[in-house]
């Protein structure tokens, strides 16, 4: 699992809203470890199979995002993953407000190909 701050950096439009690719390269990072943990490689990804934006993302989120492998195949890694928002910017009270939440906020779902280097 991963856990990080959106920055100003990673706000792409009007209103600091942070570009949903953003979500898919918290995905890559994932995947990576998932696949050097169970294979000792960082493999690569081949596709997504699916993407569900379910929530915006603004700069001064904290957003966590995990995945599970729920498939392996002779190369293959069937990758589950999700995006929660944890903690949310409050820029309507004060430009560096925020407030925990009290369930994470699903953002962004997806599901993913990744493939491996056959053992030598």
């Amino acid at each position: 699992m991963l856990r990080l701050r959106m920055s100003a950096g990673d706000a792409h439009y009007g209103g600091n809203l942070v570009d949903g690719a953003r979500m898919l390269a918290l995905f890559g990072d994932v995947a990576t470890e998932l696949l050097i943990r169970s294979d000792g490689d960082e493999g690569l990804f081949a596709a997504y199979d699916s993407v569900e934006f379910l929530a915006p993302v603004y700069a001064g989120d904290y957003i966590e995002a995990e995945g599970r492998i729920v498939r392996f195949g002779k190369r293959s890694r069937a990758i589950a993953f999700e995006a929660r928002k944890v903690i949310a910017a409050r820029p309507d009270i004060s430009a560096t407000s925020a407030e925990v939440l009290v369930q994470p906020l699903p953002v962004c779902r997806a599901t993913g190909t990744c493939v491996v280097p056959e053992r030598k």
